[in-house]
């Protein structure tokens, strides 16, 4: 969902009308169906291309071994190869980054770092610090250097940034794009005000990324009241989220998505002689970019996340900041469950957005008695997007667990297949267990009757949410 923007969500979707307000989540269930029947082979790709047909049994053999007992990897695979639009990439490292400050620090350094370029595509993008340090200076200083500075930022998501900071910014010689503007006279790309550009990306050099749900928002600075992100009539507290740092062959996906995203939106040429290094291999993580956009025939995220459930054969761990499930996710989580997986929701027990709140708890009575777990977050901002399951099938990214980001929003994930990055993100996980309130069925059954109400009212607009 656009973040802590949602009364004017609203507005703009009753405004728009025709152009989206009614469309509603495809059914995928011919897709998943043709596709888990399918044979296909899955297509890897490391440091210097495309594997041979031995490197690639090998490099799933070894991760097969790593759940020897279950064949999740290969019936999810079968299915993400059959609508995937990128390979399956091996020889990479990666690094969870638990929230804003550790994330900003890693960001900074690694931009520090930058020899060749520095692309950033954020849906909210202002002038955060880390520390001590701003961002608006460090990029101005390294594009001083001859560093080539490129930045994508979305209309919608960034109108409360000031138009100096991007006016200083284009003065320092660092282009920058504004991605389908809100204006219909300032585009070159066509008008498409319902389509925002929720993505959050860093590319280094094409060789380091940093991709997840947090925003260049200073809510995440967690020191200081923020200029746009705040719950209004609150003080700026602890957002709580989760990015992914990735080094290796994989960062060629994300480069990638950026580049159609500059092309599509009529940037100005760039000097790409450098996005595609040849990159030797990093770690020992297989990662598969997941590009969602509104145009696309299959929707991606949702086809990857539903397959995800169905093939769970142990258990389920999933964040998310704005929890407005499609009929389908409800009847997958509720299906996983009752076959005897252990299914545990972190959802936000406050939020910027009371519409995503109220609707996201009209479900919990159907999970919950189905045997879902449901775990409220307080004291704090959830924002992550996070999921793993069985510990061995883990995805990190900007895309929420609502209509939004299945039907109108460009979004973007990255699955990473393995026992050590599961094995992080699982503890994670439980860390935010220990410290959330578990919802139990008898005390939900109790709810005012007017929750209750403004429950169904909400679920009007949930195709916008």
């Amino acid at each position: 969902m656009p973040h802590w923007r949602i009364t004017r969500a609203l507005v703009l979707g009753m405004m728009l009308g025709a152009l989206g307000s009614c469309a509603s989540a495809p059914n995928v269930e011919p897709v998943l169906a043709q596709s888990a029947s399918a044979d296909a082979k899955p297509q890897l790709v490391g440091a210097r291309g495309p594997l041979s047909a031995a490197q690639s049994k090998a490099a799933l053999d070894k991760l097969r071994a790593q759940v020897p007992d279950s064949d999740i990897l290969g019936r999810h695979q079968a299915i993400m190869e059959a609508i995937a639009d990128s390979p399956l990439v091996v020889g990479n490292r990666t690094r969870i980054l638990r929230d804003g400050v550790m994330t900003f620090s890693v960001m900074f350094e690694a931009i520090r770092g930058a020899r060749d370029h520095v692309n950033l595509e954020y849906y909210i993008f202002e002038d955060v610090e880390s520390g001590g340090e701003r961002l608006g200076d460090l990029l101005m200083a390294k594009s001083a250097q001859g560093v080539q500075v490129n930045i994508i930022y979305d209309s919608y998501g960034s109108n409360a940034t000031p138009a100096a900071f991007f006016d200083r910014l284009k003065s320092g010689g660092i282009n920058v794009l504004e991605f389908n503007p809100v204006n219909p006279f300032a585009g070159e790309a066509g008008y498409s005000p319902n389509n925002r550009d929720h993505r959050k990306i860093l590319v280094v050099d094409g060789a380091t990324a940093i991709v997840g749900g947090i925003n260049l928002s200073v809510t995440h600075e967690v020191r200081r009241l923020a200029r746009s992100g705040a719950i209004k009539g609150m003080p700026s507290g602890f957002w709580r989220d989760t990015d992914l740092q990735i080094e290796g062959p994989a960062v060629a996906e994300l480069q990638k998505l950026f580049l159609e995203h500059w092309s599509g939106q009529k940037g100005p040429e760039l000097a790409q002689a450098n996005f595609f290094p040849t990159i030797a291999p990093m770690g020992s993580e297989i990662v598969r970019t997941v590009g969602s956009a509104p145009e696309d025939e299959t929707p991606r995220y949702y086809v990857a996340m539903l397959s995800a459930i169905r093939n769970a054969e142990e258990r389920i761990f999933l964040a998310t900041a704005y929890f407005v499930p499609t009929e389908q996710a409800v009847l997958d989580l509720t299906a996983a469950a009752q076959r005897g997986v252990d299914v545990r929701l972190l959802l936000p027990g406050e939020s910027d957005s009371d519409a995503a709140l109220t609707l996201g708890r009209s479900n919990y009575r159907q999970l919950l008695q189905a045997g879902v777990k449901i775990y409220e977050t307080s004291g704090m901002v959830l924002h992550s997007k996070t999921v793993v399951v069985d510990g061995v099938w883990s995805m990190i990214g900007s895309s929420n667990f609502d209509h939004r980001s299945v039907i109108l929003n460009d979004e973007v994930d990255s699955v990473v297949l393995g026992r050590e990055t599961g094995r992080q993100m699982e503890a994670m996980f439980q860390e935010d267990f220990k410290q959330a309130t578990p919802i139990d069925l008898a005390s939900w059954n109790a709810r005012p009757l007017s929750t209750r109400i403004k429950e169904i009212y909400y679920r009007i607009w949930q195709n916008q949410l």
